[in-house]
Formats: structure tokens, sequence, C-alpha cells
């Protein structure tokens, strides 16, 4: 599978991404445990078969010290030991935000209470903004077949700049 388009060398497109990147360092930069985010980011591009993104928030990930066997058990969260009930909440909620065509309500009200539990508004704001975010990135890199393998960390935070 050959790249359709380099998004970053279109005008339009390095136009979009650096905005794209700013409007991610609002929730980076929020109070939801990184270790979340990136796990959230993760979940939601395997489902959504993002090689690009999968290899980026795996390596930020392991940069910011995630381990890898949390990080191989991602995927299986629910069959694993490895993970608090507040990632676990956060973990079904990418889940049921990512596949929206799949439930007619989106998120249970079950997962919001587990969220709600757990995390605080600042937090759910910026829970909400990255699941919207990631899934974006996920249809983008899909549909040019941007693909996994060369990123490095701190390329996101760097096109933000």
């Amino acid at each position: 599978m050959e790249p359709r388009l380099n998004l970053f060398e279109s005008e339009i497109g390095a136009k979009f991404a650096k905005r794209f990147a700013n409007a991610g360092m609002v929730v980076m930069q929020s109070s939801l445990p990184t270790s979340t985010q990136e796990l959230v980011s993760l979940r939601a591009s395997q489902i959504n078969g993002c090689g690009w993104c999968i290899d980026m928030h795996t390596k930020e990930a392991a940069a910011a010290g995630e381990t890898a066997v949390r990080l191989n058990l991602v995927a299986a969260w629910r069959e694993s030991t490895v993970f608090s009930e507040a990632e676990q909440a956060a973990l079904a909620f990418a889940e049921e935000g990512t596949r929206l065509a799949d439930a007619y309500q989106g998120v249970s009200d079950e997962t919001w209470a587990q969220v709600r539990k757990h995390y605080d508004d600042e937090q759910l704001a910026a829970l909400v903004c990255l699941v919207a975010l990631i899934n974006a990135a996920n249809r983008m890199a899909v549909i040019v077949h941007q693909q996994g393998g060369s990123y490095e960390p701190g390329m996101f935070a760097a096109a933000a700049g």
C-alpha cells in the first residue's frame, strides 16, 4: 500500500495539520493524565486500523514511561489486570465514542457514569475532545494511506510550534 497523498506537503494540509496539532496541544496540556491520553488514542487507533496513529501513540506512550506490557494489552484491556478503574473507564469511553455507528446512543449512560466517577469536568472535556481528535486523525491518515513506522517521539508537539 503506497501513500496516496502527503498531507504535510500540501499547503492546505500543512495549514490544517498545524491547527490540528494546536488543538491537540490543548488536550495534551490538560490535567487528563498523559498515560490515559496515550492509551485512549492508541485504542481508538487500533479500532480504526490507523497504522500511523498506532505508531505515534505507542512511541509517545513509551517515551513518557509507559510499559511494554500495558501497551501490548491495550487491545485486550478487558481481559487484563494492568489498567486502573479510571483507565478502564476511559478505554470504554474511547471505544464507545469511536464506534458510534455500533450503538444508537454513542457513549452509554453506564460508561458515562464510570468516567464521571474518575474524572472532573476539565478532564472529561479533555477526554471528549481527545476522542474526537484521534478519530479525525485516524480518518485522515487512513484515507490517504499514511503508513506507520517512521514516527519519532515529539514530532506532534513540534508540528504545533
